[in-house]
Order: C-alpha cells, then sequence, then structure tokens
C-alpha cells in the first residue's frame, strides 16, 4: 500500500476509541449478531494492530516533550500554489501539516500497514472487503472552528477523482461513495476480496467544503481546480504563517488545534514554527547548511557524505551527524528505459545497457563503497527475490509461464559485476553480442542499425549537475561499444514537463515501496497505467503477466501469500530488463545543528523527524542561536 506521490506522503499517527480490535488478514470480526461488522479504532493487514483503545500514545514518543522553538528545513525546487488538488504548478513544502487525513500509520509495528483513526474515530468493513465505512470524530474542527463532516469527506473524494487522473486511476475500484448517517461515510466498491481498498481510503486527505465554495478576501471565488497561493484552511496541527514564493513558507502550530490532546498526537508536532527554505541548486543548498541556514539535512549523496562534513562545525560539535537504519521501505532506483521508443522494446537491448554499467568502479570512486547494488524492484525488504522460485511462490509463477522469460524459472537474476578492467571488459562484450542479437552492427566504432543506418543513441535527462559524476563513467563505457551518449543538463520545470508527455530516452528514478504492496503497483507496472500521461508507470511497461501477478499481490488473503506473489512480481520484472538497477542505501544519514533532542526510544520505520523531536534550549545554548 505504498502511495508515494509527494502530495499524498504522511507522516505516522494514530488514535484510539472505545471498542477493541481484532482482526486477522484485516478481517473485521463479526458481532454478536452476525448481522453487522463491529466497529474498530484501527486496522491492520495482518495480525492485530499493536495499540489498543486504551494506549496514552505511541512507544517511540516522549509524551512530556517540551513545545516550543523553530527547525528551519531545506527543499528545492520551489513553489507556487498551496492547493494539493491542483494539476499545474508545485505544492509548497510541508503543506500536508495543514491538513488531516481519516485515518494514519505508526511507525513501530510489525504490521507496518497498521492505521489508526485521526478525522476517522472508527472504521468497519465486512469480511468480503466489498465495503468500508468511517465514522467521523464529532471533535474534529476546522482551523475557523467549523466541524469536519461527512459531506467534506464525500466532496473530497469526488474533486480528487474529477481533478487528479493519478487519484482516480488510484480509486478505481469505488463505485459510490455516500453519507449513511448523521457521521458515517460508505465507500461501495466494485470487486470483492481486496482487503487493502479499506485501508487506502483511509489515507484520503480531507478538504474544507465550506472554504473552497467561499470567496477569498477580495470577494473572488475560489477555484479548487486552479493553483493557488491563498493560505488554505486546514484541520492540521499547523497553518501557514507568512510565506514567500519559491523561497519559503512558515507554519505556524496552531494552538486550539483540535485533536492535541488525541493519544495519537502525544508528544508529537513540538515545534511552534516550521520553516521551509527553497534551494534550486543541490550544490548551493549544502552550503547553505554549512552556513547555518537550515537545521537538518538528510544527505543523499554518498561520495558528499564521506568526503565534505569536515568543516569546523562538525568538528566542534555544533553540527551532529547521525546515521538511522531504514527499515521501512524498499525501492528501485535505476536508469528507467522508456519502452515507448522502439529502440528499446527489445530485451536484449535493455540487458545490454546494464552489462555496460559498472556500479562497482562507480561506488567506489565515487561513493566511498557506502552504497549497495539494487538487485530488486523491492531492494532492502523482505519482498526482495532471491534464489530460484519453490513452494507457493512457484505455484504463483506456474501460471503465466508461458509468459514469462525461461530465465525466471532456471536463473537467479544477478546484475553483471564490474569493478576491475577484467570484468568491464567481459561485460562489454558481453553487451556488443547482445546488440548483435538485436540486430545491430559495429562499424567504424559505432554501434549501427543497419536499416536505418543511424547510431544507437541514448540521451540521458538530468536536472542536477552533481550526477554527472555517475552519468559521466557510463557515457564513456557506452561510447566504447559504439553507443553515443547525450547528456542533457535541463531545468526543473522542463524536466517535469519532458517526463510527464513521456519525451525522454531515460531518466533516473526512483520508486519507492512499502512492506504491504497492493494496488499502487498498478500504478507503477500495469497495463492500464502505461498509456496515462499521468501516471507512475514511466517505462510504459505493457505485460499481460505482470498485470496478473499484480493482482495475485492485491488479491493475496495473508502475508505468506502475499510475499510470495511480490517475489514472483518482481523476479519477472527483472528479467525483462525494463530498468538499468543503481544504487541504494539501508540507511539514512542526517547532520542537524545540535539544537534538538529526540526520544530515547527510536520508531523502527524511520527518524520521526521533525515530527516527534523537539527544540532543546540546553543544547541550542551551547551551539548558539540560529542566524
Amino acid at each position: 500500500m505504498a502511495f508515494r506521490w509527494c502530495a499524498w506522503k504522511k507522516t505516522a499517527a494514530g488514535l484510539a476509541f472505545a471498542g477493541a480490535m481484532s482482526i486477522s488478514g484485516l478481517t473485521a470480526v463479526p458481532a454478536a449478531n452476525a448481522e453487522e461488522p463491529e466497529w474498530h479504532h484501527a486496522t491492520a493487514l495482518t495480525g492485530t494492530p499493536k495499540y489498543g483503545p486504551e494506549v496514552t500514545h505511541f512507544d517511540y514518543v516522549d509524551p512530556d516533550a517540551p513545545k516550543g522553538g523553530t527547525v528551519r528545513l531545506a527543499s528545492s525546487g520551489g513553489f507556487d500554489t498551496f492547493n494539493i488538488l491542483a494539476q499545474k504548478g508545485h505544492a509548497a513544502p510541508g503543506i500536508l501539516t495543514v491538513y488531516e487525513s481519516l485515518m494514519e500509520p505508526s511507525l513501530d509495528e510489525e504490521d507496518i500497514s497498521a492505521q489508526y483513526g485521526v478525522l476517522a474515530e472508527a472504521v468497519r468493513f465486512p469480511d468480503d472487503f466489498s465495503w468500508v465505512e468511517y465514522r467521523m470524530n464529532p471533535d474534529a474542527r476546522w482551523h475557523d472552528g467549523e466541524p469536519v463532516t461527512a459531506e467534506d469527506v464525500v466532496w473530497s473524494f469526488e474533486k480528487a477523482i474529477e481533478l487528479d487522473p493519478r487519484r482516480k486511476f488510484y480509486y478505481q475500484n469505488v463505485s459510490s461513495v455516500e453519507i449513511v448517517g448523521d457521521r458515517t461515510i460508505r465507500f461501495t466498491f466494485d470487486t470483492s476480496g481486496n482487503r487493502e481498498l479499506p485501508k487506502i481510503m483511509g489515507q484520503l486527505t480531507v478538504l474544507p467544503k465550506h472554504w473552497w465554495n467561499g470567496t477569498d478576501d477580495k470577494g473572488r471565488a475560489r477555484d479548487i481546480s486552479r493553483a493557488s497561493l491563498e493560505p488554505p484552511l486546514g484541520s492540521g496541527p499547523y497553518k501557514i504563517k507568512e510565506f514567500s514564493p519559491n523561497r519559503q513558507v512558515i507554519y505556524t502550530r496552531v494552538e486550539d488545534y483540535w485533536g492535541k490532546n488525541l493519544p495519537i498526537r502525544a508528544g508529537t508536532h513540538n515545534f511552534d514554527e516550521i520553516r521551509y527554505i527553497s534551494f534550486l541548486d543541490d550544490a548551493v543548498r549544502f552550503e547553505a547548511f554549512k552556513g547555518d541556514q537550515y537545521d537538518y539535512h538528510v544527505e543523499r549523496s554518498s561520495s558528499q557524505w564521506a568526503k565534505r562534513y569536515d568543516f569546523p562545525a562538525t568538528r566542534d560539535g555544533r553540527v551532529v551527524k547521525e546515521i538511522f537504519p531504514d527499515n521501512s521501505s524498499g525501492v528501485m532506483q535505476g536508469f528507467f528505459l522508456n519502452l515507448r521508443r522502439e529502440k528499446f522494446q527489445n530485451p536484449d537491448i535493455r540487458q545490454a545497457l546494464n552489462y555496460a554499467y559498472d556500479f562497482e568502479t562507480t561506488n567506489e570512486i565515487v561513493s566511498a563503497n557506502l552504497l549497495k547494488r539494487v538487485n530488486s524492484y523491492f531492494a532492502g525488504t523482505e519482498l526482495a527475490s532471491s534464489g530460484l522460485p519453490e513452494g507457493k511462490e512457484l505455484e504463483i509463477l506456474e501460471e503465466v509461464r508461458d509468459m514469462v522469460p525461461p530465465e525466471v524459472f532456471t536463473e537467479e537474476y544477478q546484475n553483471p559485476v564490474g569493478g576491475n578492467p577484467q570484468n568491464v571488459r567481459a561485460n562489454l562484450r558481453e553487451a556488443v553480442k547482445l546488440f548483435r542479437k538485436a540486430g545491430y552492427e559495429l562499424k567504424d566504432r559505432k554501434m549501427i542499425d543497419p536499416k536505418t543506418g543511424e547510431q544507437f543513441t541514448i540521451e540521458f535527462l538530468y536536472t542536477d549537475k552533481g550526477r554527472e559524476r555517475t552519468l559521466l563513467p557510463y557515457a564513456k563505457n557506452l561510447e566504447s561499444i559504439g553507443i553515443k551518449p547525450v547528456l542533457r543538463l535541463i531545468d526543473v520545470s522542463q524536466y517535469v514537463n519532458r517526463v510527464r508527455s513521456r519525451d525522454f530516452d531515460t531518466v533516473v528514478l526512483a520508486v519507492g515501496q512499502s512492506l504491504s504492496p497492493g494496488n499502487e503497483q498498478r500504478e507503477y507496472w500495469g497495463s492500464e497505467s502505461a498509456d496515462n500521461p499521468s501516471s507512475a508507470n514511466y517505462a510504459g511497461i505493457k505485460n499481460p503477466a505482470i498485470d496478473k501477478l499484480i493482482d495475485k499481490v492485491i488479491f493475496a488473503e495473508d502475508r505468506e501469500t502475499l510475499v510470495a506473489a511480490t517475489h514472483a512480481l518482481d523476479r519477472v520484472l527483472l528479467w525483462n530488463h525494463y530498468v538499468v538497477p543503481q544504487f541504494y542505501s539501508d540507511e539514512t544519514r542526517t547532520a542537524r545543528w545540535n539544537r534538538f533532542a529526540h526520544p530515547e526510544k527510536m520508531p523502527e520505520y524511520g527518524t520521526g523527524f521533525p515530527d516527534i523531536w523537539w527544540y532543546d534550549e540546553e543544547l541550542a545554548a551551547k551551539t548558539g542561536a540560529a542566524k
């Protein structure tokens, strides 16, 4: 159930209510009369939610954490709208702190898909998952004091699918939504047996219908379909205090926030202000961090982590480096090849491009050997396939045997290994063989299509000049086998437009995966999404075997089947060579100006920053006031 698009990503939270819940595989325990399903305070895909209705706070927070202070964060690319449904423009960083969803996850459960109510005080659904009902918390309020209503939920859903094609696709199984009681909303589905659908609806971000149907301070009617820089009305723990488009937005904590005394909010949202400062260039952003222009930096460059943190503030302790394990998600990061281009439709060509990529040398020279090679679409998790298929996974794959590469059954997928001249030369020879198998010829040191006489060319789109550290060695290898690489550095807006319009050969993308995959797999790899310009199927994959395996994941009845089906899906994706896999890290590397503290027991999944951290006056006094 990994929904990773930026405007939808939510932080962890939960809520305790009357009425215990005991479910297995997200199956609600029926009421005593076996007529209606019971109401519950939480859901879990497998097993039982960790926190019962009597809980006062999550284990990974300090319920007595002090309130106050400011934290300054950095963002990239600027912003020009606060409207999360607008299809044009870039939404402001942190905008979701203004809003609430029906339910949210915690950060420390064995079943990472467990959700607890926020705007909804309770949830119920039948054994066949054909519908779900949410009962609204009567205390939920917008910042203007008006109640958050069932009508707001229905309106938010209808506007989401009306205005956003990706949300419409994601919610495609919802056949109707209706108010069935004073505070109760029912979503009815066009299918049964999909245990994830009730949880998907809990992710819905709720917007204020009365505000959007009103007028602004100049008497103009608001239009939710258009980008807007009018600070929106929300129901969350923060609201916008001030802003400068494309430069900075400041959120201030809502003192009379309706949910501040809920058990799920204990020890969270401790900062009086959260500031997001926008930078257009990563190099400038890092220099700004060194100069104390913002407080907390997540370092995604292993090379920079290894080589660029020896500056005065780290040496004297004013800046603290801390590494947190990343157990919360998997990832496929790589060169996504656009199958809509005829030259990439042959899997031999796609595999040859992987043989030309020398990860090991790049990792050593550029990244100080701090990265791992991506070997799965779910790299870093138990969902990554390995070895040869057996047991339940093999049973699932047998159903698509005639539709998948035979290697799926006979060979463990392995990326080519470089790292020394002998291996690299052998890999490049194999790449040339694959190109020849696909009908190309190496003439005058150029890889030529004999039908057209044209040299094979591949254009790499990117927005950050720092990417050239890894692109240039790859380009050199491609040139050595007659391929013409074109490195195209463009601005963010042009990049977004070209990716959206599918006008690219290859781009480096990272598709994140949760530990409970489900319906979003259709969005990433399903045939139906391939021709949708708003989808996340960037490669343009259309493969009926993959469609069948995605359904196996979605309709898995228990964790064992879910894992087996995901292994099968992963294996078939890998053997089709849609992506040249790059690298990943299973840890989060952070640096911060030493003004902040966190609970002694940290969550298993994520750093919880800034939600469960707080401003430490004593540390700040030693470090010095922020600039």
